[in-house]
C-alpha cells in the first residue's frame, strides 16, 4: 500500500513536472514568435552591359538571398541569353522583369526571357507601355531586318504596374520619373543601396541619344530629371549606357547632364549637322556611342527625320 501511494505521489509528480516543462517550451515559442524578424539581406547589383552592337545597353540584376529582380531586358536574342545565364548562374529565382523605357534595346529581350523563366511577372510603368504599344510597328520595321536572327520573332508588350513600387524580399525599389514631361524614361532608386539605375537618362562615356529629344523644352526636362537624381545623393549610379569600365557613381549624371548643356549651346550656333558633329567630337573626343551623336546631330538640325 506505502509502495502504490509512492508510485501515486511520483507519477503525480512527473505529470506536474511535464506540464511545467510544456509550459516553458511554449513560453519559448511564443517568446521567438514576438522576437523582431531578422533583417532583410543586403541587395546585390549585378550589371550585364551589353556592348556596342546593342549601344553598350546596361541591364541590371538586382539579387537578394534567394530571389532576383531584372531592370531592363537587352536589344537582342544573344543580349536576353545572355542575362538568362547570369540569372541561372546566380542560383536565384527570378520574380519581376521591369522595363524603364520605350527604346527597343530595353525590352526587345523580354521574349527570350519569358520563354527562359515563364513564371517571372514582366512589368512596366503606364507612360512607358503606352509609347512601347504606340512605336512598337516601326520599331519592329526599323530594326528587325538589321537584327536578322537577333530580333525577336514575336514581341512581348509587358503588362502595366500597378504603383510605382517594386519589393524584391521585404525591400523596395521606388520607380520615379514618371511626373513630367518624359515619363516614358523612368529610373530606379533602391534606398537601401542609395543606388539609382538611371536607365536611358544617363550615359557613361559615351555620346547621348539626342535623337529622341527633339525639342528645347524635351532637353530641359531630360536636365531636371538628371538633377532631381542627384538631389537624392545616390552613392551608386548605374547608367542606363556605358562604355565597360565607366565609375558607376554619381559623376555619370553630371557627365550626362553637362553634355546635354554643351550639345544645347553648340545646336544653335553649328550651320548644319556636319558642323556639330564636329565641335561635339572635339569638346568629347574620347566619347563613344558615335551613331548617337551622329543620328542625334542630324534629326536635331532638321536633316533627317527620326
Amino acid at each position: 500500500m506505502n509502495r502504490h501511494n509512492t508510485l501515486s505521489r511520483l507519477m503525480r509528480r512527473l505529470g506536474l513536472v511535464s506540464a511545467l516543462g510544456l509550459g516553458m517550451v511554449a513560453a519559448g515559442q511564443a517568446q521567438t514568435a514576438a522576437a523582431p524578424a531578422a533583417a532583410s539581406a543586403p541587395l546585390e547589383l549585378k550589371v550585364i552591359n551589353h556592348g556596342a552592337a546593342s549601344f553598350h545597353v546596361n541591364s541590371v540584376l538586382v539579387m537578394g538571398a534567394k530571389e532576383a529582380l531584372l531592370l531592363d531586358a537587352g536589344f537582342t536574342r544573344a543580349d536576353a541569353l545572355r542575362i538568362a545565364a547570369a540569372v541561372l548562374d546566380s542560383g536565384k529565382t527570378l520574380s519581376t522583369i521591369y522595363v524603364s523605357a520605350a527604346d527597343p534595346d530595353y525590352y526587345f529581350g523580354l521574349e527570350v526571357l519569358k520563354q527562359e523563366f515563364p513564371a517571372a511577372r514582366v512589368v512596366t510603368a503606364a507612360p512607358t507601355f503606352k509609347k512601347i504599344e504606340a512605336s512598337l510597328p516601326t520599331k519592329l520595321k526599323v530594326w528587325g531586318p538589321r537584327l536578322g536572327a537577333n530580333a525577336p520573332r514575336q514581341p512581348l508588350l509587358p503588362q502595366v504596374l500597378e504603383g510605382n513600387t517594386l519589393t524584391l524580399e521585404g525591400q523596395t525599389l521606388e520607380i520615379r520619373g514618371l511626373n513630367d514631361s518624359l515619363a516614358h524614361r523612368s529610373y530606379v532608386w533602391i534606398p537601401s543601396l542609395k543606388a539609382v539605375v538611371g536607365g536611358v537618362n544617363s550615359f557613361g562615356g559615351l555620346h547621348a541619344w539626342t535623337a529622341d529629344t527633339q525639342t528645347m523644352a524635351e532637353r530641359a526636362a531630360w536636365v531636371a530629371k538628371i538633377d532631381e537624381q542627384l538631389a537624392l545623393k545616390p552613392a551608386v549610379v548605374v547608367p542606363g549606357h556605358m562604355l565597360p569600365g565607366t565609375v558607376q557613381d554619381a559623376s555619370v549624371l553630371r557627365y550626362t547632364r553637362d553634355y546635354l548643356q554643351r550639345f544645347e549651346t553648340e545646336l544653335p550656333r553649328a550651320a548644319n549637322a556636319a558642323a556639330l558633329i564636329e565641335t561635339m567630337k572635339a569638346a568629347y573626343p574620347q566619347a563613344g556611342l558615335g551613331i548617337a551623336l551622329d543620328i542625334g546631330a542630324k534629326v536635331n538640325k532638321g536633316e533627317m527625320k527620326w
